[in-house]
Order: C-alpha cells, then sequence, then structure tokens
C-alpha cells in the first residue's frame, strides 16, 4: 500500500494555464447549433478563456471575396457576415478568440495544395499584397466592431504547422518566414500592440523554433509569443477504412518536450516569450478511438498537473467531436479529439478538465499521480489517478492519504471515473456500437457519462484525517474534504434510530 503524508505548509501556487485556451474544428462549423450547444455546455461547467481552431480565412467563412471592375479588372471584397456571427457567439459565452490566420482563399492561393475533407488551401498567396490588405483589412474590421480594447487580447498566431508538406506547401522555411514576416507587420501596422506570434510547429522539428526566433531577431519582425503543439502518440500500427489504431508514448514525454522547448527559447534573443501550446492530445488522428476512452484522461492528469510548470497555455485540441477533417463523423463513437461526444455526451476527458477546474490554487503536495491543493476556505480537494495502459483487469492500487485539516467535521465527496463509470464507449460498445443511436439510446448514454459519486462523514484527529483508497484501473477520482457545520435546532428532537433500517 502506497502512503501519501501531506503537509500544511504550501509548496507553491496551482496555475491553471490548462483552461486557458481550448481547440475547436474549422471555425465554419461554429455555424451548427449542436457546436453551439457543445460550447456552452463547456462554458457552463468547466469556463475557458480563449478558442482557437483552423480556416479563418477558408473560403466557406467566406471573408476574401473579388468582383470583376468595368475594366475587367478583379477587385478584392471582404465579406465579414459570418465571422462576426461566428465571433459574436463565442464572446455571449464568455469565450474569446485566440487567431490563427490561415488558411489560404482560393482566390489568392498560388497552388491548388489543399488539406482535410473541407479542402483548406495550404499554398503561399499569389499576391503578397493583397494578402497584406486582406489581413489588414479584417483586423481593422475586429476593432471597429469590437473596440481596440478587446481585440489588442487576442493573440494573432500565424499560420499551422508550417512544419509539415501537409499543412504548408514543401514544408518551406523561407516562405513562412516571408509570410509570418509579412503578416506581422500588416497586424503591427493597424495597432502596434496586438500580440503576434508563431510558428505554430508541432513537434519533431524545434529547430525550427530556434530558425524562427533567429530570423524575427535578424529581420526585425515583430514577435511577442511562441506556439508549438504536442501529440504523444506513436506512428499507427494499424490503420482501417475508418480508425486509426497508436501507441502511446510514456505519459511523461509532453512534459519533457515542453520544458526543452522552453529552455530553448530561454537560449534565444527572446528569452521571455510566452510559449503556448495552441494544441495537445494523445494522438494526432482524429479517427483514433483512444479519445474516447477513460485511458485517455488518465494518461493527460499529469500533463494537466505539471505542464504549467513549463508553459503560459495549453490548448486541448478539440472541445467537440462536432469536427470534419477526415469528413463529417461516420458514428456516435469514432475516436474523435472532442472532449464532447455527439448528442451532447460527455467523454472521460471532459470530467477531467472538470476535476482539475474544481482544484485550489495553493498546491500542498503533487507526485506522478495525484495533486493535493487547498482553497481559501481552508477546503482541501485533490485529484488522484491511476494509469494502466496494460491489458487485463487486476491494476487496483491501495493508497491511504493523510491530510491537515483545520475543522473537526468534514464532508467528503469523490467523484470517480474510470473503466466502469462514466464510460460511455464502454456501454456503446455493449449496445452494438450503433452508427446514429435512437434518442432512447442517447438518453442512456447521457446518463452513464456521468461520474460515480460517493460521500462520506468523518471526524478529523489532531487537525489531520486518514483516508484509504482502493484505485481501479485508469480511474481519476476528484475528492473535496468540505467542513461540517451542524444546523440543527437544539428544540429539534433528531433521533435517526428510530426510523426502519437506520440505527
Amino acid at each position: 500500500m502506497e502512503t501519501i503524508i501531506v503537509g500544511k505548509q504550501a509548496q507553491g501556487k496551482y496555475r491553471k494555464n490548462w483552461k486557458v485556451c481550448i481547440g475547436t474544428g474549422r471555425l465554419g462549423l461554429a455555424l451548427q447549433k449542436e457546436y453551439q450547444d457543445h460550447l456552452r455546455l463547456l462554458q457552463e461547467q468547466i469556463g475557458f478563456s480563449y478558442i482557437r481552431g483552423h480556416g479563418l480565412l477558408h473560403d466557406d467563412v467566406g471573408i476574401y471575396r473579388e468582383f470583376e471592375t468595368a475594366d475587367g479588372h478583379a477587385k478584392p471584397f471582404y465579406n465579414f457576415t459570418y465571422i462576426d456571427r461566428i465571433f459574436d457567439s463565442y464572446l455571449e459565452l464568455g469565450i474569446r478568440p485566440f487567431v490563427e490566420i490561415g488558411f489560404m482563399p482560393k482566390l489568392l492561393a498560388s497552388g491548388e495544395q489543399t488539406i482535410f475533407y473541407w479542402k483548406g488551401n495550404v499554398t503561399p498567396p499569389k499576391d503578397y499584397s493583397k494578402w497584406k490588405d486582406l489581413v489588414q483589412a479584417i483586423v481593422t474590421h475586429f476593432i471597429a466592431r469590437y473596440g481596440e480594447e478587446e481585440v489588442l487580447r487576442w493573440p494573432f498566431e500565424i499560420w499551422n504547422e508550417p512544419n509539415l508538406i501537409n499543412f504548408w506547401q514543401d514544408a518551406d522555411q523561407a516562405e513562412y518566414f516571408k509570410l509570418y514576416l509579412v503578416t506581422a507587420q500588416a497586424i503591427k501596422e493597424v495597432h502596434p500592440s496586438i500580440q503576434v506570434g508563431g510558428p505554430a510547429i508541432c513537434g519533431g522539428s524545434d529547430h525550427w523554433i530556434t530558425d524562427f526566433l533567429l530570423f524575427c531577431k535578424n529581420e526585425s519582425a515583430p514577435v511577442d509569443f511562441v506556439t508549438r503543439h504536442a501529440y504523444t502518440s506513436a506512428k499507427p500500427h494499424k490503420t482501417t477504412p475508418e480508425l486509426v489504431y497508436q501507441e502511446l508514448n510514456n505519459n511523461t514525454s509532453m512534459l519533457e518536450e515542453f520544458k526543452q522547448v522552453r529552455e530553448m527559447i530561454q537560449a534565444s534573443p527572446f528569452p521571455d516569450l510566452p510559449f503556448h501550446i495552441t494544441e495537445y492530445n494523445t494522438s494526432y488522428s482524429p479517427i483514433n478511438p483512444i479519445h474516447d476512452t477513460t485511458l485517455n484522461a488518465a494518461y493527460l492528469a499529469r500533463t494537466l498537473s505539471e505542464a504549467s510548470d513549463y508553459v503560459d497555455s495549453l490548448s486541448y485540441w478539440t472541445f467537440s467531436d462536432v469536427f470534419e477533417e477526415l469528413d463529417v463523423p461516420k458514428a456516435q463513437f469514432h475516436g474523435g479529439f472532442g472532449l464532447i461526444a455527439l448528442n451532447g455526451i460527455l467523454k472521460p476527458t471532459f470530467h477531467l478538465f472538470r476535476f482539475f477546474n474544481s482544484l485550489g490554487e495553493e498546491l500542498l503536495y503533487r507526485d506522478e499521480n495525484i495533486i493535493v491543493t487547498r482553497k481559501p476556505d481552508g477546503s482541501i480537494a485533490l485529484v488522484i489517478w491511476n494509469l494502466v495502459i496494460e491489458k487485463g483487469d487486476d491494476f487496483n492500487k491501495e493508497v491511504t492519504i493523510t491530510l491537515p485539516l483545520e475543522f473537526r467535521d468534514v464532508f467528503i465527496k469523490r467523484d470517480t471515473i474510470d473503466e466502469i463509470h462514466a464510460n460511455p464507449w464502454r456501454v456503446w460498445k455493449e449496445l452494438g456500437r450503433p452508427r446514429f443511436p435512437s434518442q432512447q439510446q442517447i438518453q442512456m448514454l447521457r446518463q452513464v457519462a456521468e461520474p460515480h459519486v460517493r460521500t462520506l462523514r468523518k471526524t478529523t484527529e489532531n487537525e489531520t484525517l486518514s483516508l484509504t483508497l482502493t484505485l481501479s484501473k485508469n480511474e481519476v477520482s476528484l475528492i473535496e474534504f468540505i467542513p461540517v457545520y451542524e444546523e440543527a435546532q437544539p428544540y429539534i428532537d433528531l433521533d435517526d434510530s428510530q426510523m426502519t433500517s437506520y440505527s
């Protein structure tokens, strides 16, 4: 049995940098009702500050258009109808855009290369002058509509994963640096205090960060923050027409990457730049079943616990399975990135975020499997997990935790997700994996998606309390220790022993 003794002295602050930002599919999806329903649910139960997604300049949002003039020339027209509707809806839900500039409008594109089912163009602009005008028109419009004070709070990130040939033609670093310089300078000309950054690369090409920051230094390119993406799955070992299967690296690998990149920034000409992870998850594939499982939640628990030591923000990719990179989703559970599955069914990883949101700011104890915090009222909240990647069922773990508590009577509430509880993917399989479940099946899946809740009342001894737990496979539990103040008045004759079956 493992024994954990938590002291009274705070070890520092717990910063919830994981809730600064959340990822979304392309922005055009925000015009769908289910998307909006999911985002509203997310904000009500967790509450993120920013949202980042692709496709600001994609043709389905429709910002860039051209019409032919009388003399036969093509004149740009900027249409903000849909982007206003999208950003209005975000702000109404208390979430701001973390603006990603991309992809290339078809009429401005220098080539035909596209990515995804929805054909985002990934080629450079054929006319950098028109591109600059477009960027400045957008930023100017945002300030006119939402006000200077508001827009100055929006970060502007230039492109997405230009180190990959799928996302940037030929992964041409020099051409990306040119795009970055033109775009960043264009934004700063509209307002010098707007925050711009990049290079938004994925792992495996971190030399781009060093090269990028040297370029910014040498060319006097504006740069206010650095962005990177992080996924921890290996290459697929099995692929079917609808699913991808991948092994996971050690759950410390992402944290090690964060630390290494932070050190690279500190060694650069801009050592104090904020460092944002604008995408992260286990698998980088939107059809990997790992995303639907409790394992996904248990695996990422340590990231939520420790990542803020190295990064200024993290953006989980993504909040919803309303997502279409590889076509419209073909089944209720299909390995989608989302915290919320189709039909508003909460996945285990949604509850992971909700659990960590319930933690206090005062850090009392932390190791690779637990984080313990104290709130201003003296109550304690902890999250504990039992990550098991191996196959099989016999992986229970016994833990005894001794805590400092400044009150005598304690109400203990334990919310749990594991392989049995809050695992709608398991129940969906038992139902026969219905691709398009009936309303009755949807209600059932929503019901079983809720955590298992247990409560207990105990009395402290010498301002300490010990609690012994049995953790099941891939369990993640939020345990809250709340002071009890008995409210029964003296004149009320309370005697539960007189009730049948109670003593």
